[in-house]
């Protein structure tokens, strides 16, 4: 058997190699895509052998997978040369319509208005505050442009104020890995302390001595796993672990409810949580568990006054909202605040003084609900566009009568609203400004149903220029993400116009998987369902050609990390339906990761996607990974993104996708693989760099659809 095994991967190699040559000279460009060896690497997965011809790519201290990188990124780089003058023309347009020089809006907290700003030709934002709204005083906290000094890449974690406004924590990275070192400065002198924390995660919260924080460590898969205690003035060695997770699936965090009483750490996979509580003012009396874990039982709390708040999907789908006494949670009888509805997916909420405000999602739409505790009535704010996103922000205060958000549309530029609860009036505060004369008069925008296969309705949210025509000919951009109930939000994009300017259709295909219907939405695409992401996407797909809003050789699909995943399904599946894809930082390789549980999140993804080491998972997988389901057949032109950082999605799947594809498509399209050597998961960290990224995609669409400037 294993004599026959490896005279049947000697085989494999000869074949695959004659193909890439084979492919490697198809047309008449000069220019030669790389050819990645092939090494085949031999698995037995429930008595059935698995060939993978590119495994070797894993290594990413091998210098033949960084040649073979760069060497893709050389070839992306001279097939885009002659679109060179049109990237340089959509970055131009995109920044044309940036108001570079530009400031948020002021957040007030006690005495304070903290506030971040933009300046003309810098990278990143600076954070300020001061002692009124228009910015007197101004007192700059973080300066990201000179942390970045000597690095291609930096994002910010974590940066919390002390109660008392004196101290700042703040973590950053620098490579794009998700790991963070955190800081700790004193705003008085406006000095750094000396002590580095590294390895932390995202979330830091402050106890109200304003001489403790907690913070989060990763583990060796990069999972948030503990909770450590820092003292300011001791050494980080000595800080103190006040939780370790054990279960790999799940994720840890640490918070401070809004009325600043009590610390949380949650623990949480995709289908289950746990919450640890402690008294903010007396953190040496440690955390108490609040309700033990259960499978498939989801909750988070919130605090206000003697009582807990408690949204949950136990016995509600949907999920329901409970209040419980604080001192006799445990025996009390829950009072239902709000009930399970089948219609209606209670996604949130946030608790104030003498309001209760609650997220919710019907037909696909988001709705803003604020009850008043003492008057005891309740109302939903008016957001009456066909289509729209909105998320609630920068609402630190816990007695206030107001709310903030941010409303978009998908012809709506970002505009933040103050609202009052009391009085019910809306205060428009800032509509960031899309520079060069944007009229949204001349964009139409809409929503519309496409039927699946077993006759489910999914909803599409459109946009166009309103003086195209209908009539099959107009390029679309098909856009949609389908997985861990996250809802892919129809909102504006300034870069956007580039395309819409040029004639495109866009549009994003609420497919199941998300959360854009209820928690039943995402259900129906999970574990041995995940097949209706997949034909939900196709359906959308052919309805828009069917009611002549493209064609198939007009469409260009697109996706990002599990939304690559749809692409990659979906390209396999039905390749000549669509002209051109694009795929960043797609999640591909599905089958290989997940039986690997050393890689970050492949745990974690069993409570999605399910485990391939049992059979019928196994089994079900192989029906849709796009790494496996790679045959010799015509695709559509690609485009596929990866970061060498990347934690999430390890830059492999992308690389060995492609070459897999170089080695088997019988095609002349292009295939372009672009891989970030100094990022991670979310691509280029600078402002200006990541239009740089947007104008290559772009310019990649319109070559694909041999629309010429």
């Amino acid at each position: 058997m294993v004599k026959m095994i490896k005279k049947m991967a000697i085989w494999l190699t000869t074949l695959s190699l004659g193909m890439c040559v084979a492919a490697s000279q198809q047309g008449d460009d000069p220019v030669r895509p790389p050819i990645a060896p092939v090494i085949p690497r031999l698995d037995t997965v429930h008595n059935e052998v698995r060939v993978d011809d590119y495994y070797w790519l894993r290594d990413r201290d091998n210098p033949e997978v960084i040649a073979y990188l760069e060497a893709e990124n050389d070839y992306a780089a001279a097939m885009m040369e002659r679109t060179g003058p049109l990237q340089n023309r959509l970055y131009e347009e995109m920044l044309a319509r940036i108001k570079e020089t530009d400031l948020s809006v002021p957040v007030k907290l006690d005495e304070y208005y903290y506030y971040s700003r933009t300046e003309q030709g810098k990278q990143y934002s600076i954070y300020c505050r001061a002692r009124d709204e228009h910015g007197r005083e101004e007192e700059v906290l973080l300066d990201l442009n000179a942390l970045a000094g000597g690095h291609s890449y930096l994002e910010l974690g974590a940066h919390e104020v002390s109660p008392d406004h004196r101290m700042l924590v703040y973590s950053i990275d620098t490579a794009g890995s998700e790991r963070y070192t955190l800081y700790i400065k004193d705003l008085g002198p406006d000095t750094l302390y000396e002590e580095r924390i590294g390895n932390v995660g995202y979330e830091v919260a402050w106890a109200n001595d304003n001489q403790t924080f907690f913070y989060t460590v990763l583990d060796e898969a990069k999972r948030p796993h503990e909770v450590y205690r820092h003292i300011l003035g001791t050494p980080a060695h000595q800080d103190q672990i006040i939780y370790h997770e054990r279960d790999e699936a799940f994720w840890v965090g640490i918070s401070k409810t809004r009325s600043e009483q009590y610390l949380l750490i949650t623990a949480g996979s995709h289908t289950t949580s746990e919450v640890y509580y402690c008294d903010a003012d007396a953190v040496d009396s440690g955390f108490a568990l609040f309700r033990r874990r259960e499978p498939d039982v989801e909750y988070y709390i919130d605090h206000r006054g003697a009582s807990f708040y408690v949204l949950t999907n136990n016995e509600a789908l949907n999920f329901r909202l409970l209040e419980v006494p604080v001192h006799n949670h445990k025996v009390a009888e829950p009072r239902e605040i709000i009930a399970h509805r089948d219609s209606v997916m209670l996604a949130g909420f946030d608790v104030f003084e003498k309001y209760l405000v609650v997220y919710e999602r019907e037909d696909g739409l988001k709705q803003i609900r604020v009850i008043d505790f003492d008057a005891k009535t309740d109302h939903r704010i008016d957001l009456s566009e066909p289509t729209y996103a909105f998320w609630p922000v920068d609402n630190p205060e816990f007695r206030t009568d107001g709310l903030r958000f941010v409303y978009s549309s998908l012809v709506t530029p970002r505009t933040v609203f103050d609202y009052d609860m009391r009085t019910r009036e809306r205060e428009l505060k800032k509509q960031f400004e899309v520079l060069g004369g944007y009229d949204p008069a001349q964009y139409r925008s809409e929503r519309i149903y496409a039927p699946a296969n077993d006759g489910t309705r999914i909803p599409i949210s459109l946009v166009y220029r309103k003086d195209i025509e209908q009539n099959g000919k107009n390029p679309l951009l098909l856009e949609a993400y389908g997985a861990y109930g996250s809802s892919a939000e129809p909102y504006f994009s300034a870069n956007r116009l580039n395309l819409l300017d040029r004639g495109f259709v866009y549009a994003i295909a609420h497919v199941r998987g998300g959360g854009e219907m209820g928690k039943a939405w995402h259900e129906q695409a999970q574990f041995l369902q995940k097949m209706n992401t997949f034909t939900d996407f196709i359906a959308c797909s052919q309805y828009l050609i069917e009611e002549k809003y493209t064609s198939n050789d007009r469409l260009v699909i697109s996706g990002g990390s599990a939304g690559g995943l749809l692409i990659g399904a979906v390209v396999n599946m039905e390749p000549g339906l669509f002209k051109a894809a694009v795929a960043d930082v797609p999640f591909v390789d599905v089958i290989n990761t997940l039986l690997d549980p050393s890689i970050p999140l492949t745990v974690v993804e069993y409570t999605e996607l399910g485990d391939p080491a049992d059979e019928e998972v196994y089994q079900y997988m192989k029906r849709y990974s796009p790494y496996d389901n790679i045959q010799p057949r015509a695709y559509p032109h690609m485009l596929i993104t990866a970061g060498f950082n990347d934690t999430r999605v390890g830059y492999w799947e992308p690389a060995k996708c492609t070459a897999k594809l170089r080695a088997l498509k019988t095609d002349d399209n292009l295939l372009l693989l672009k891989t970030n050597m100094a990022a991670g998961h979310g691509g280029a960290s600078g402002r200006y760099d990541y239009l740089r990224d947007v104008a290559f995609e772009y310019a990649f669409m319109l070559k694909a659809l041999g629309i010429a400037e």
